[in-house]
């Protein structure tokens, strides 16, 4: 019997790029999320969105609304799934409560930053906890970033690495 081919541990399925940039990110997490088995053939064909998504308690549980899965299409019409549903999710007890407080704090949000397959094949979710970011600093990080690379591109060229 063929051995099964699974992605490769830590390949993202999708990526939520603008997390990084509208919000500073404070701390990351790792947790696990409830799926069908249908959404996880879609997951493993390479296709979700996690642009609109966002984290938030519900009954001392955390949930996770508008991750977009698309229905995998070949299941049968009634035993597919719905793109979007709220989707538990899975974290320790101790995590939950720090989460919980820091939600309840002002401008603390949970903002998934990637989607991925841990080494073992299972679903995993990065989450991050962060406060949204003004304008003045989103311009301080591209000054920052930009002096960065012209510091590297004069080191580079003085024949200094």
């Amino acid at each position: 019997m063929a051995k099964k081919k699974r992605p490769m541990p830590g390949k993202a399925i999708a990526q939520n790029r603008r997390g990084r940039r509208d919000y500073s990110i404070i701390e990351t997490f790792e947790a696990g999320i409830i799926l069908t088995g249908t959404e996880v053939k879609a997951l493993r064909g390479g296709r979700a969105s996690i642009n609109e998504t966002f984290a938030d308690d519900k009954n001392d549980e955390l949930w996770l609304y508008n991750l977009h899965i698309p229905v995998y299409e070949n299941a049968g019409k009634h035993l597919n799934h719905s793109p979007i549903r709220p989707r538990k999710l899975l974290l320790h007890r101790r995590q939950l409560s720090h989460l919980h407080g820091s939600i309840k704090r002002k401008g603390m949000t949970l903002i998934p930053l990637s989607l991925y397959f841990n080494d073992r094949g299972i679903v995993k979710i990065q989450l991050a906890l962060g406060q949204g970011k003004r304008m003045v600093d989103k311009r301080e990080d591209v000054k920052r970033r930009d002096w960065q690379r012209d510091k590297a591109r004069l080191m580079r060229n003085k024949g200094i690495q």
